[in-house]
């Protein structure tokens, strides 16, 4: 067979295989239309067959008529499966009912994240206290995040399995108490900040811990400041942000940076017996505080003989679980919707 007869013969193929895909009615049929065009034992299949008695110098030619007329069939099948799809599409539109009486769906209008509000609510309450708010930047050296905090070398914060290392001796911070060094060298006391920022630490998230949360970080430097003025701080503040009375506890513990130093715990909101949240103890930890270690004070350059101050870092997470009764701090960054259009606007 020679070119020129080879072309009518496929251009009648073509043709045939057109009237023939639009007689399917469904994508089954015309897959079994399309094996009778294109299958093993299909009019392409025939003409590559006779390939043998093609003279050589022909054979690319010939090769290049049948892949042509392929294409034009595979286009042809493509075209009516979009049709046959669309039609299928709009057939179970069609069955659904309509009521064109409902009112239109409202747009969806997005709300502050609870962290966000729960924050923002925590900076209010200090303000009304007296503190101004304070920052510092997230990557720090370790004279900031730890040595002026009264970090000893061999502390196991300073490991590389408890804090993330970036390089050239700088690191994630670990806490937000670098802002409280960061103030206490740019302005002389009396000082009254709250330094909220996201915190990095190698905790393996579970339940109540994640790699990266924020805190709130306190500072009080004057004349004077004790103990008591901490606890009714700390008192003050979780009163007026939960809007009622709350049982806290302070239980003794150990930081560098304070002396002495406490752990502060508020009743589960959970249970009454213990659960799985408070691990049942029926207390969740919410924050650390104490009295600024004399060490700190010195190594801001201020004598602690005359000045004295209390700190503290509280847990924004921890305190948005409290408030809006999650029990679960990971359902915070998740970013499922359904999760947060629980939480007014």
């Amino acid at each position: 067979m020679n070119l020129s007869d080879l072309q009518s013969s496929l251009a009648l193929v073509i043709q045939n295989a057109s009237s023939a895909f639009e007689t399917a009615r469904n994508e089954a049929e015309l897959n079994q239309i399309k094996g009778a065009f294109v299958g093993k034992t299909g009019p392409l299949a025939d003409a590559m067959k006779g390939m043998g008695q093609v003279p050589p110098a022909e054979r690319a030619a010939f090769g290049q008529v049948v892949n042509d007329a392929r294409q034009q069939i595979d286009a042809l099948l493509e075209g009516q499966r979009e049709r046959l799809r669309f039609a299928a599409r709009q057939a179970r539109l069609d069955a659904v009912r309509r009521d064109l009486s409902l009112p239109p769906r409202g747009p969806i209008v997005g709300a502050q994240h609870p962290l966000s509000r729960v924050e923002d609510d925590m900076l209010r309450v200090f303000e009304e206290l007296g503190y101004a708010a304070a920052g510092g930047p997230q990557v720090e050296t370790d004279f900031h995040n730890f040595e002026a905090l009264n970090f000893p070398p061999d502390h196991p914060a300073r490991d590389m399995q408890d804090t993330f290392m970036v390089g050239g001796g700088r690191l994630l911070r670990t806490h937000t108490s670098p802002v409280q060094i960061r103030t206490l060298l740019a302005y002389k006391p009396p000082v009254r900040i709250a330094a909220p920022g996201p915190v990095y630490r190698c905790d393996t998230p579970d339940m109540t811990h994640s790699p990266n949360f924020r805190q709130v970080e306190g500072l009080v430097i004057d004349r004077n400041v004790t103990m008591v003025h901490l606890k009714g701080t700390l008192r003050e503040f979780a009163s007026r942000l939960f809007g009622r009375e709350l049982n806290v506890r302070f239980r003794p513990s150990f930081f560098p940076f304070t002396e002495p130093s406490v752990e502060v715990d508020v009743e589960c909101p959970f249970c009454t017996t213990g659960c799985r949240t408070c691990k049942g103890s029926r207390w969740i930890e919410i924050l650390g505080a104490g009295m600024v270690d004399p060490a700190v004070i010195e190594a801001v350059g201020l004598n602690p003989d005359e000045w004295q101050g209390f700190a503290f870092g509280i847990g924004v997470e921890r305190v948005a679980m409290l408030r809006y009764g999650v029990d679960d701090i990971r359902l915070f960054y998740e970013n499922d919707v359904r999760f947060l259009a629980q939480f007014p606007a």
